[in-house]
């Protein structure tokens, strides 16, 4: 374990890393896009070098191809006459004319369809050479200059190294701002994180305690009255019951919320019918809200498509109910769909009760929250319900709100990614 902690990065370490990486690629890819255009530049300007010098050969071929004077005297420099069938009638660096066809060389094939072409590199099929080839196009030959590839020509045709160096500077100045910049991100990131982590486990602590503690008073008085009456017996045994219920649901809803966040790509996702889901959950909920006084109204289509996990979306319809039940005071639920569009689904669940007061309804979603907190212990809540919602949705790529009805009751509006 100890081997492990020496491995895992801080934030600071992890944003800093992950600029440095990016700022490298960027200032990497900007290096390479520059010395590929300047060298293509330099290619270019040596080309119409080459091209004059091709002009001037084109101007003393005879009928027949060949040179009526000497070539131009320039060292190391290879001349080719090739007719416009892809035959080397004129090489001079050659004793014996090569036979094969020329018309697939690059710079032939070129320099026929526009009148002059060029290549930056190429070895040399008859003498075993490298050369950056020049090509021009005549009235019936096409002559080819070429130049041996060496270190010398490879310096000509590189990019400016200062501009290299300065792009390198840029970077390592770059680099360092962002190690500083992120070193404090890093660290108000984990403060914030330590900060909630901390009120969570509060919370947890305060959840688990409020239930274990009925528990043990419960159990300590029947130990200790081992001649209770039945009666108040059996008080005690149910309290002892309902407190390790709660502590179940709160157990189930912690796993479950651990579950969506923390191992979200390990769930399963495939092709299910949420209408098909919406259906189930009512269905599973008639008796409970009947005995509730309530009717739950589902007018969400029979078949709606979605890619998602037909178990954490079933979550999402249940506590959606359950908290309706326990908390809106109202008869009536109704689940609805309210348009589709081409990527996803939105959807409407509301009840007719009394609504939540406007400065809770941005925090609902929050763990542990509620709004009475007395009233939600007593239901049973664990105030996690609304949280399972909210990252069950967002697992399912969709996002959820609540608002107050105009005449009564509590909307939420969420949507569900096809």
């Amino acid at each position: 374990m100890d081997m492990l902690s020496c491995f895992r990065l801080t934030y600071h370490k992890r944003l800093f890393l992950g600029l440095l990486f990016y700022s490298w690629l960027l200032v990497g890819s900007l290096a390479m896009f520059q010395y590929q255009r300047e060298k293509k530049f330099k290619a270019e300007e040596l080309n119409s070098r080459l091209q004059v010098v091709n002009d001037l050969i084109l101007s003393r071929l005879d009928s027949t191809g060949r040179l009526t004077v000497p070539p131009v005297d320039i060292h190391g420099l290879r001349i080719s006459v090739i007719d416009k069938q892809g035959k080397v009638i004129y090489d001079n660096s050659l004793d014996a004319l090569p036979g094969t066809s020329h018309l697939n060389r690059e710079e032939i094939a070129e320099a026929l369809a526009t009148g002059e072409g060029y290549t930056l590199r190429r070895h040399s099929d008859t003498n075993g050479k490298t050369y950056f080839y020049s090509a021009t196009r005549g009235d019936k030959y096409v002559v080819r200059t070429a130049i041996p590839y060496s270190m010398n020509l490879n310096h000509v045709l590189a990019a400016d190294g200062a501009f290299l160096w300065f792009m390198l500077a840029v970077t390592a100045v770059m680099s360092i701002m962002g190690y500083f910049a992120t070193r404090r991100m890093g660290s108000d990131i984990e403060k914030e994180e330590s900060r909630i982590k901390r009120q969570i486990t509060n919370n947890l602590n305060h959840e688990l305690k409020t239930p274990a503690a009925s528990m043990q008073v419960c159990l300590e008085t029947l130990l200790e009255h081992p001649d209770l009456d039945a009666e108040r017996r059996n008080n005690f045994i149910k309290r002892c019951y309902d407190a390790n219920q709660r502590l179940q649901s709160l157990l189930a809803d912690v796993s479950a919320l651990t579950r969506i966040e923390d191992g979200g790509k390990q769930i399963d996702r495939q092709k299910i019918n949420a209408g098909g889901v919406v259906a189930e959950v009512c269905k599973e909920y008639e008796e409970v809200a009947r005995g509730k006084n309530f009717t739950i109204n589902n007018k969400v289509p029979d078949e709606l498509w979605i890619q998602g996990n037909a178990s954490l979306l079933a979550s999402v319809f249940r506590n959606l109910i359950n908290n309706a039940l326990a908390y809106s005071e109202g008869s009536k639920i109704t689940i609805s769909l309210l348009r589709r569009t081409p990527t996803e689904y939105i959807f409407s669940f509301a009840d007719n009760g009394k609504g939540v007061p406007q400065r809770h309804i941005n925090k609902i979603f929050e763990r542990f929250y509620r709004v009475d907190k007395g009233r939600s212990r007593q239901s049973g809540g664990t105030g996690l319900g609304l949280a399972i919602v909210k990252n069950a949705l967002q697992w399912h790529g969709g996002t959820i709100k609540a608002e107050n009805l105009p005449l009564g009751g509590l909307r939420f509006i969420f949507s569900l990614r096809k």
